[in-house]
C-alpha cells in the first residue's frame, strides 16, 4: 500500500506544473501552495522512515510552500522546479564527496560485488546527473523569471521530464554496451 500512495503522490507532484498553469485560471496563489503541502505531507508520511533520502527534499518543499502560501504571488509558485533541481543537485552531489555515490548505492542494491570498473562508472553518470541537474534548474530559473506561464508549464511540466527520460535511456544504452560484464 505505501508503494502505492508514494507512486500517486510522486506522480501529484510531477504534475505540479500542470496543476500551477490550470489552478491560477480559477485559485489564488496560496490555495495552490496548500495543496501541494497536503501531497508533500501525504508522501512524507509515506515515507518508511525519518532516514529515507526523500525526507529532506519533501521537508524543504513543505518549507518552501508555506513561503509560497505566506507570499500569495503565482511568481512565487513558479521557483519550485528550479528548488527540486537545486535540491536534487545537493543530494547527488554530496555523494560525490562522501562515497559511494548515489548511482553507486543504487547499483549496489542489484549488485553487490560492484567491480571497480562499475564503482568508476557509477561515479561518472552521477557527475552527468549533477550536469543535468545544473543545466534543467538553470532553465527552470530563466522560465519562471523570463518567460509566460505557458511557455514555464510546457517547459517544466513536459520537456523537462522528456530531457530526463532522454538522459535514462541514453545511460541505460551506453552501460548495456560498455558493462556488459555486470548484467
Amino acid at each position: 500500500m505505501r508503494w502505492f500512495v508514494t507512486g500517486v503522490m510522486g506522480l501529484s507532484t510531477l504534475l505540479y506544473p500542470l496543476v500551477v498553469f490550470f489552478g491560477s485560471h480559477y485559485f489564488e496563489p496560496w490555495k495552490i501552495a496548500a495543496l501541494l503541502i497536503v501531497l508533500l505531507l501525504v508522501r512524507l508520511a509515506a515515507s518508511y522512515s525519518l532516514k529515507h533520502w526523500s525526507t529532506p527534499l519533501l521537508i524543504a518543499g513543505i518549507g518552501y510552500c508555506l513561503f509560497a502560501m505566506w507570499s500569495n504571488q503565482l511568481g512565487t509558485l513558479l521557483f519550485y522546479p528550479l528548488l527540486v533541481n537545486a535540491l536534487m543537485l545537493l543530494i547527488f552531489g554530496w555523494s560525490l564527496y562522501s562515497p559511494p555515490s548515489l548511482i553507486e548505492r543504487v547499483a549496489r542494491l542489484q549488485h553487490p560485488d560492484l567491480p571497480p570498473e562499475g564503482v568508476i562508472y557509477t561515479r561518472r553518470v552521477t557527475q552527468v546527473w549533477c550536469g543535468f541537474f545544473i543545466i534543467n534548474g538553470t532553465l527552470a530559473a530563466v522560465t519562471a523569471l523570463w518567460a509566460s506561464l505557458e511557455v514555464w508549464s510546457l517547459y517544466n511540466g513536459l520537456i523537462a521530464y522528456v530531457l530526463m527520460g532522454i538522459l535514462f535511456a541514453a545511460e541505460y544504452i551506453v552501460r548495456m554496451r560498455t558493462q556488459k560484464h555486470v548484467r
